[in-house]
């Protein structure tokens, strides 16, 4: 049970460190002028591609999936995708670090759905630790100052609502439930292409690739915040639940400030380092609190 617990609070960080280094393949090529729908296409595309061959060439698994099963993974990707677009277009109102902010009610939606929906059991120890590590992603943007514009409020709360059904539906979905969690993830990012194709006008106004930094962001892109996130949350939402799946996820800011200021110049000031001690407090809180909870059983077993 301890080594179960381990593993899924272990891909729980990865997944959340590695969807946080969006930013550092997505800002450089929308500094090249290439629009939102056409780099999330190129996201999910190279990552269709890439991890297709690894599962069928390396890992070998078979892509078979029955009419149902196909339906049901449909909506997961759509949910998936959504919650992508939703955020992004929000950040056309509202600054993306504030918006980025905002998605971290997420966790709180999925505590909430899981426990009113799927009966999941929601103790005080998360709670708490989910309102220190939130409260220190809110000071790590230096709070919330002005009057912000309601429809990127809207936007980012229909991302963070997406979202936390999706995480939800990963764990409790009977149709995908036998699934293994790489065959769920290439079928997300396959069928999740459907969104950015429809968006694109079935990619008639798709930005082409023009340059070898697009190219490589775009691999950057298809890679960590999607091929490695996406498989990682999912064992993880499988070994340790979807709710502390999601509050894992406060460490997506602490990574995107990690890459602002290694490489793209920001200061690190007075809020964020007390932004950062307060998620870490957090995030400590409840592996701490799972490890202690599982060996305690193991020894009454």
């Amino acid at each position: 049970m301890i080594k179960y617990k381990t593993k899924g609070l272990f891909n729980g960080i990865i997944a959340s460190v590695s969807y946080g280094t969006n930013p550092l393949f997505a800002l450089p090529m929308y500094n090249l002028g290439m629009g939102v729908n056409s780099v999330l296409f190129y996201r999910y595309f190279f990552a269709v591609i890439i991890y297709g061959i690894w599962l069928k060439y390396v890992k070998k698994i078979s892509f078979r999936i029955t009419v149902k099963e196909f339906f049901a993974l449909f909506l997961l990707a759509i949910l998936f995708a959504l919650s992508s677009v939703t955020l992004f277009e929000s950040f056309k109102y509202i600054p993306s670090g504030i918006a980025c902010t905002l998605l971290f009610i997420y966790p709180a939606l999925v505590a909430v759905i899981s426990t009113v929906f799927f009966k999941e059991k929601f103790t005080k120890t998360m709670l708490f630790s989910m309102l220190i590590a939130l409260s220190g992603v809110f000071i790590l943007n230096g709070g919330i100052h002005g009057q912000l514009n309601k429809t990127g409020i809207i936007y980012v709360f229909l991302s963070a609502l997406v979202y936390a059904i999706y995480i939800v539906l990963v764990k409790n979905f009977a149709p995908i439930k036998h699934i293994k969690y790489d065959k769920l993830s290439f079928y997300v990012m396959l069928l999740g292409l459907c969104v950015f194709i429809w968006n694109l006008k079935f990619c008639t106004v798709l930005e082409p690739l023009n340059s070898w930094k697009l190219v490589f962001c775009s691999l950057g892109l298809a890679l960590f915040p999607t091929i490695i996130s996406l498989e990682t949350v999912n064992i993880a939402i499988k070994l340790i639940g979807s709710t502390t799946t999601a509050i894992l996820g406060v460490l997506e800011p602490l990574t995107a400030l990690f890459i602002g200021t290694v490489f793209f110049n920001e200061v690190l000031n007075f809020y964020k380092i007390l932004g950062i001690i307060l998620i870490f407090s957090g995030i400590s809180l409840i592996i701490l609190h799972d490890k202690l909870k599982g060996i305690i059983n193991e020894r009454k077993s």
